[in-house]
């Protein structure tokens, strides 16, 4: 009876710790879709946080602001105001872009997108040769050209240009495009028509 116990007993412990394996590497496996996106450079590390710090800065940022543009121009010009520093070794997080005071293009798109969720303004990275920008839709844009996604315009933010403005030219062609990513889900955007005007 005492040995059928520990037979059972042991098969028991066991099937636990592989279910628990299987648990871990499921968590790990979802950890690493949502933090990595394979492009023909590489890996790009997404980095996209909200805390009540990044809440609160975007709030602070904007308050004179009365319509979505100034708040996107204002968060911008914070961000770009951060020198663009290559950072080959590891993506920062948003927090540490702010206390290092400085970022390559990923970590300064971080920023940059994780503010403008705060504010809940539409926005994705866009994953080019080398390097990595933001697009954000907005209405009430005059003379500047627009990435146009299934008809519907988003308009450049390009976080490693001091001082650049909302509606950054492309300077890349829209073959070069090689993901379009919903930064919070990670995920590439499907795109059945992608034009630039």
């Amino acid at each position: 009876m005492t040995s059928n116990f520990s037979h059972t007993f042991s098969k028991v412990v066991m099937g636990g710790f592989a279910l628990y394996f299987l648990y871990l590497f499921s968590h790990v496996v979802e950890v690493v879709n949502k933090r990595y996106t394979g492009t023909e450079d590489g890996n790009y590390v997404n980095n996209v946080r909200t805390t009540p710090q990044l809440e609160k800065l975007a709030f602070s940022l904007t308050q004179d602001c009365l319509d979505e543009n100034c708040k996107v121009q204002n968060i911008l010009d914070y961000v770009t105001n951060i020198p663009y520093v290559i950072n080959n070794y590891t993506a920062h997080l948003p927090k540490d872009t702010i206390e290092k005071n400085f970022g390559d293009c990923d970590d300064k798109s971080n920023l940059l997108i994780s503010l403008l969720h705060e504010l809940h303004i539409e926005s994705y990275f866009v994953l080019v040769p080398k390097h990595i920008f933001v697009i954000v839709a907005l209405d009430n844009i005059t003379n500047k050209k627009a990435i146009y996604l299934n008809n519907k315009p988003y308009y450049i933010l390009e976080s490693t240009a001091k001082d650049s403005k909302i509606g950054f030219p492309l300077t890349y062609t829209l073959d070069e495009i090689q993901a379009i990513v919903e930064p919070f889900e990670n995920k590439k955007l499907n795109i059945d028509k992608i034009s630039y005007q």
